[in-house]
């Protein structure tokens, strides 16, 4: 039975002009390996959107496409990658402001010859605002930075603006799929998708969110979480 986040009262709209924040940590670790270095500087134009081109996503790649999906935030790309090579008729749009994860993603595409892996190494609500409406079958948001003290949650990427956007770009029926091993985000989440209200949670018992589903191909900072005794939780969202 599907269930519906419980509602809290809906704010009024405020007339301020958002303020774009930023919303992620830092863009560069260690220094890039000599292989690496060459594929973002000649691999990643190659395979970065165009955000002015026309007819986006579709024009994000050299084929069309049967569906687009979207993960944001995307770590060291491991999901994302295994994702493209489980579906290769769909194409698969990656955002990871962090050179190093971009340049590990980078180095599958080009080991395994991947045609359906977009890259986007900046903001993701940049990309959001490119995207035509209902355009993407899912997005996911796996491990966001939690930004747990208070005075930083204004940072959290599950935000009222941010799930609007992705309201927008999903079709009708679209996931929207976030997990965490946070428990105060993952409740921090769940307040605002209630209050959004656009968006159904498909669940009939606690394993429907406490197992990954069957497919699930997982991150290294999940391997990591759970080595490290920390449970996840794996939320998917219907658009209603």
């Amino acid at each position: 039975m599907a269930k519906t986040p419980t509602k809290e009262p809906t704010k009024a709209p405020s007339d301020e002009k958002i303020n774009r924040r930023l919303i992620y940590g830092r863009r560069q670790g260690h220094r890039l390996h000599k292989k690496q270095a060459r594929l973002v500087a000649d691999l990643l134009p190659q395979v970065s959107p165009d955000l002015t081109a026309s007819a986006p996503p579709q024009a994000w790649f050299d084929k069309p496409f049967s569906s687009y999906k979207l993960e944001i935030g995307f770590g060291g790309g491991e999901h994302l990658a295994a994702r493209a090579a489980q579906n290769p008729d769909c194409g698969f749009i990656g955002c990871e402001p962090f050179i190093n994860g971009v340049a590990k993603l980078l180095t599958v595409i080009a080991d395994e010859g991947r045609d359906n892996i977009a890259v986007y190494q900046d903001d993701a609500r940049n990309l959001l605002d490119a995207l035509p409406d209902e355009s993407l079958e899912a997005v996911y948001l796996l491990y966001p930075d939690p930004w747990p003290k208070t005075r930083h949650h204004k940072r959290r990427f599950v935000s009222a603006e941010n799930l609007a956007a992705i309201h927008r770009v999903l079709r009708p029926d679209g996931m929207f799929f976030l997990a965490s091993d946070i428990a105060e985000y993952i409740d921090w989440s769940l307040v605002q998708l209630a209050r959004h209200g656009g968006f159904d949670w498909p669940v009939s018992s606690a394993d429907d969110w406490r197992r990954p589903p069957p497919d699930w191909p997982g991150t290294r900072y999940e391997a990591k979480a759970l080595a490290a005794g920390r449970k996840a939780s794996y939320l998917r969202f219907i658009k209603s």
